[in-house]
C-alpha cells in the first residue's frame, strides 16, 4: 500500500512538474549520490525535455588536483611507506601515472573502506610509516579529523595523512559568478547539509538570488526538490531557499562534526583539477596536528607536470556540458580506458552516464 502510495505521488509531482515548464529551465545538482539516483530512477526521460538536470562538482575524486596523486607517488618512490587509499584514487592518473599503476610495480599500496581503518594497520605496523591518502569535502573531513585526533591521543608516530579536503561554498561562488552560468536552481547535497547545516547554502538565493533545496536521496525526496525548485522558478520567486531533508539536517548541522574540524584544521586556499586554485576552498592540517601532515614529514620534488589530455571534465563539473557532449565520451573514455576523473569515479558524472545508457 506504501509503494502504490509513493508510485502515485511520484506519478503526481512528475505530471506537475512537466505541465509547469514552458521554457528550459536548469537545474545542477552538487552531490555524486544525487547524480546516481537521478541515473539510476530515469527521471530525465520522465521529465519534459525542457527541464536540464546538470551534474556539479559534487564528486571529491573527478576534482582533486593531478599534483595531489603526484605527491602520493613520490613519496611511494622516495621513502619506504604504505600509502592507503579509497579504492576510487586508485586509477585517477596524474602527471607521473597512477596508483594502480604502482602498485603494480610492486609499491605497497592498500585499498581501505574507512578512514579508521589506517588507525589499526598503523598500530599493526609501528615499524612501518603508513600514509593515509585523504580526500573527500565536509562530508569525510570530521572521521579524517576524528582518526587523526585518535592517532595523537593514542601517541602514534608512524602515521601520515596526506590531505586534500573541498569545501562546497566556494565553487559554488565560483559557478554563480560566471557571466551567463544559466542556472536556474541548485538542489544542495544532502550529506553535506547534514554535517553543516542547511543554513550553509543560503548564500545562493540571498547573494545571487537563485533558488535552493537541500534534499535527501529517495525518489520522493529528489523529485520533491525538483518540484519545488521548478514551482519557484516559473513563478519568479528567486529568493526561494528549503530545507526539504528535515529528518536529517538541522539549520545548524551536526555540532560535534563541526567541532572536530574545526580542532585539526584551519582554511586554506585549494587546488581543484582542471579549474584551478580557489581562495579559502580547502581544509588543511593545523599547527597542533603538523606532525601528521605527511607534506612536511616527507619531502618531494615538487614538479609541474603538464597534462596533456581532450577530457571536458572541467566543463562537466561545472554543469557547461553534460557527458554526451565531450568527443571523448564512449569513444576514447569509457571505464576500461577512463581518460579523465569524471569516468573513473563511481560518483563521477560520465562513470553514471555511461553506467545507465544515459543520452543526455
Amino acid at each position: 500500500m506504501r509503494r502504490k502510495m509513493d508510485k502515485d505521488l511520484l506519478t503526481h509531482l512528475i505530471n506537475e512538474v512537466n505541465s509547469m515548464v514552458t521554457e528550459e529551465i536548469k537545474i545542477m545538482e552538487v552531490c555524486g549520490t544525487h547524480t546516481q539516483m537521478i541515473a539510476k530512477l530515469g527521471l530525465r526521460s520522465l521529465l519534459s525535455s525542457k527541464i536540464k538536470l546538470l551534474s556539479g562538482p559534487g564528486c571529491p575524486v573527478c576534482v582533486t588536483e593531478e599534483k595531489y596523486i603526484d605527491w602520493a607517488i613520490e613519496i611511494l618512490n622516495r621513502y619506504h611507506v604504505t600509502v592507503a587509499t579509497f579504492g576510487d584514487l586508485m586509477r585517477v592518473g596524474g602527471g607521473k601515472g597512477s596508483l594502480l599503476e604502482e602498485k603494480g610495480k610492486g609499491k605497497d599500496v592498500r585499498i581501505i573502506y574507512s578512514s579508521l581503518d589506517i588507525i589499526e594497520m598503523a598500530e599493526k605496523n609501528r615499524g612501518k610509516q603508513v600514509v593515509f591518502l585523504g580526500v573527500g569535502f565536509e562530508t569525510t573531513a570530521p572521521i579524517i579529523a576524528l582518526a587523526m585526533k585518535t592517532a595523537f591521543e593514542r601517541g602514534i608516530d608512524n602515521l601520515y595523512f596526506l590531505t586534500s579536503l573541498k569545501l562546497m561554498p566556494p565553487i559554488l561562488h565560483y559557478i554563480l559568478k560566471e557571466a551567463n552560468n544559466g542556472i536556474h536552481g541548485f538542489i544542495c547535497p544532502g550529506h553535506v547539509a547534514t554535517i553543516k547545516g542547511a543554513d550553509y547554502f543560503k548564500f545562493i538565493n540571498r547573494e545571487y538570488h537563485t533558488p535552493a533545496a537541500v534534499c535527501g536521496f529517495e525518489a520522493i525526496d529528489i523529485v520533491a526538490g525538483i518540484y519545488y525548485l521548478v514551482k519557484q522558478i516559473t513563478q519568479g520567486k528567486k529568493n526561494a531557499f528549503q530545507n526539504l531533508y528535515k529528518r536529517c539536517v538541522k539549520p545548524q548541522g551536526n555540532p560535534t562534526a563541526n567541532l572536530l574540524m574545526e580542532e585539526v584544521f584551519n582554511i586554506v586556499d585549494g587546488e581543484w583539477r582542471g579549474i584551478g586554485n580557489i581562495a579559502n576552498s580547502s581544509l588543511g592540517i593545523n599547527e597542533k596536528y603538523t606532525r601528521f601532515d605527511a607534506r612536511n614529514a616527507f619531502v618531494v620534488e615538487d614538479q609541474q607536470v603538464k597534462i596533456r589530455t581532450s577530457c571536458e571534465c572541467k566543463d562537466i563539473l561545472l554543469g557547461r556540458k553534460t557527458p554526451k557532449e565531450c568527443k571523448l565520451f564512449k569513444k576514447r573514455c569509457n571505464p576500461l580506458t577512463p581518460q579523465g576523473p569524471c569516468m573513473v569515479s563511481t560518483e563521477g558524472a560520465c562513470t553514471i552516464a555511461y553506467r545507465f545508457g544515459e543520452e543526455v
